[in-house]
């Protein structure tokens, strides 16, 4: 509201592009820093400034906008500007809140840790042994299955050969296409 009645705010003013904001800093323009001069002032980058006065409602004060409607330069006391980044930094050393320190001593934690591993170590292990037992019960399933086809195999071709040598025109034909079908 105050603006509107400051005459350096009048509409000629506005279009020349300068429009104070906290008009009690004109003619102290060596107080002010842009924003990104500020940035290198206080060691952060660009970005962290436009965040900071995005996030902050503590963020100093606009004193000066320059330039177009389009891309305004935006102005603020240099000393409001460190002292709020210094309070930045220091909140940034400060512990966090939802961070605590453990409340077991760390060689309690390391042993609590080689116990539970020690744990799925035993259980592993007697997994792998119990796939072993079975895996064996497997092979030698498999090797008796292997005899017995090849007995099974044997007696057909000695039914075949029987059937070749005394057996009908007919039967010798089935005969014949039993042992293609073998090779």
């Amino acid at each position: 509201m105050q603006q509107e009645s400051d005459p350096s705010n009048s509409p000629a003013n506005i279009a020349d592009g300068v429009v104070w904001l906290r008009p009690e800093y004109q003619n102290r323009q060596t107080e002010l820093v842009t924003l990104s001069d500020g940035a290198r002032l206080v060691g952060v980058s660009k970005s962290a400034v436009s965040n900071w006065q995005k996030r902050h409602r503590n963020f100093p004060a606009l004193v000066l906008l320059t330039g177009p409607l389009i891309k305004r330069t935006k102005w603020v006391l240099a000393a409001e500007l460190v002292s709020f980044a210094r309070e930045q930094h220091e909140r940034r050393l400060a512990p966090r809140a939802g961070h605590k320190t453990p409340s077991r001593p760390g060689v309690q934690i390391a042993a609590e840790q080689a116990k539970h591993y020690e744990e799925v170590l035993r259980a592993l292990t007697e997994r792998e042994q119990h796939q072993k037992k079975a895996l064996a019960r497997t092979r030698s399933a498999k090797h008796v299955a292997e005899e017995k086809l090849a007995r099974a195999r044997a007696r057909l071709t000695v039914e075949v050969d029987a059937v070749t040598r005394f057996g009908a025109p007919a039967v010798q034909r089935t005969a014949t296409t039993v042992m293609e079908e073998r090779t």
